[in-house]
Order: C-alpha cells, then sequence, then structure tokens
C-alpha cells in the first residue's frame, strides 16, 4: 500500500511540475509597483486636460485588470486604462498617483474588463513598430482593432466665429490581421483583404464576395476571419 502511495505522490509532484512550468508566474499588484520600471505619462509635460475636450482614453476610469508579461510574470488586480493618444497603458498606483508603463516592450498583453490589448509588432511604411491592439478573433490569422484619437489644437476667434478649444477627436477603429507571429498588417481597402490570406485564395474571395465583407466592419471582419481559421 505505502509503495502505491509514494507511487502516486511522484507522479502528483511530476505533474504539479510540468503544470507549472506551462503557466505563468502569478504576482500580485504591489509586486508590480515594487518591481516594475515606472514613469509618469509624458503627454502631461505638454496637454493639461482640464483644458481640453474629449479625452484621450479607450475608458475614462481605472479598471482592475491583468499584465502579462514576455517573461512568463502574470500581475494581477493592477487598475488600469489604456491612453490611445500616446499608446501607454497606464496604472494608478495606492498612492493614487498615476504612471504610465516604462519599458512596455516587456509587455504580451493586458486584459482590462472584457476587452485584450496585446503588444506587438506591425508594419509601417517599410518599417516594424510596436503598439497595443485590441484582440477581436485569436488564431493562425488573427484580427485586431487599433483605436485612434487625434488632437485639435485651440482655434482663436475669427469673424463670425467663436475661439474653439483644443479637443481629442475619437477616430473610427482601423483593423489589422496578423498571420501567426509576424507583424500586423492594416487592411485599408478590399484588395488587401483578398491578398493577404496565404492559402485558400478562392475560398477567401468567394466568401467576401458572398458576405459582403468590408475592411472597416468589425461584425464582417470577424466573419471572414473565422470562417478563415475554420479552413486550417
Amino acid at each position: 500500500m505505502k509503495k502505491y502511495i509514494l507511487l502516486f505522490a511522484v507522479v502528483l509532484l511530476s505533474s504539479t511540475g510540468i503544470f507549472a512550468q506551462s503557466v505563468y508566474d502569478m504576482r500580485n499588484a504591489i509586486d508590480f509597483f515594487e518591481s516594475n520600471k515606472m514613469q509618469r505619462g509624458e503627454y502631461r509635460n505638454t496637454l493639461t486636460e482640464k483644458d481640453i475636450d474629449g479625452s484621450p482614453y479607450f475608458n475614462d476610469e481605472f479598471k482592475k485588470g491583468t499584465i502579462f508579461t514576455y517573461q512568463k510574470i502574470q500581475y494581477n488586480d493592477i487598475p488600469l486604462r489604456y491612453n490611445i493618444y500616446n499608446d501607454e497603458m497606464e496604472f494608478q498606483t495606492p498612492d493614487d498617483e498615476i504612471l504610465a508603463i516604462a519599458a512596455p516592450e516587456i509587455v504580451e498583453k493586458a486584459v482590462v474588463g472584457e476587452n485584450t490589448f496585446s503588444n506587438i509588432p506591425y508594419k509601417l511604411s517599410n518599417k516594424v513598430k510596436r503598439a497595443y491592439f485590441i484582440l477581436l478573433v485569436d488564431g493562425k490569422v488573427s484580427l485586431y482593432a487599433r483605436p485612434e484619437v487625434l488632437y485639435q489644437k485651440p482655434k482663436e476667434a475669427a469673424a463670425y466665429k467663436e475661439p474653439e478649444p483644443a479637443k481629442f477627436i475619437k477616430r473610427p477603429d482601423s483593423y489589422y490581421l496578423r498571420l501567426n507571429q509576424q507583424a500586423a498588417v492594416k487592411i485599408e481597402s478590399r484588395k488587401d483583404l483578398q491578398n493577404f490570406f496565404p492559402d485558400h485564395k478562392r475560398a477567401i474571395e468567394d466568401f467576401i464576395k458572398e458576405n459582403r465583407i468590408k475592411h472597416n466592419k468589425e461584425d464582417k471582419m470577424r466573419e471572414l476571419v473565422v470562417y478563415y481559421n475554420s479552413l486550417q
């Protein structure tokens, strides 16, 4: 009987070790505040929110979220909000100080409420850069939304026109596709859609036509990516 108990214990410990290696090392918010490099949000040095209409944030209020790093560390219960204008993930300390993650390259993703903000490479002209994108569909081909906010400078009074304060203007989201771990590609036309997919071109072209897929409609883009991933 003792042999069976010993064997069970060895198997359990081995299984636990395997499981532990496959998940993130979970830590709490205090560990995050103490160990992560931090800095103040840069745009506050030049822009004062109280003098600007609109908002640079995806959500104005902080929400408890989770940070996952590429070092496989998971930080839980951190008050987070995404600054679209600066492309920064901000967090609030226990002292109510608002800071931004100074080294975003360590962040794999931030889960805030129902949204997953993935920090991934993307193509911009002939360069590859990194930014936060909202994950919409995950798979061999993944679909991401990129929120956009523009800053409009204040306008002085003119003939028959009142002065206008500075403002943040929310723009429609743009959509990106990513094949496996490659840099994400912005989709700006139906032709971009047809040219993106590496295989099943005829099936994709027929699906786009039959379902009236549009590159700037989230629900239609979701349909297309889910359909493509089902062909694998």
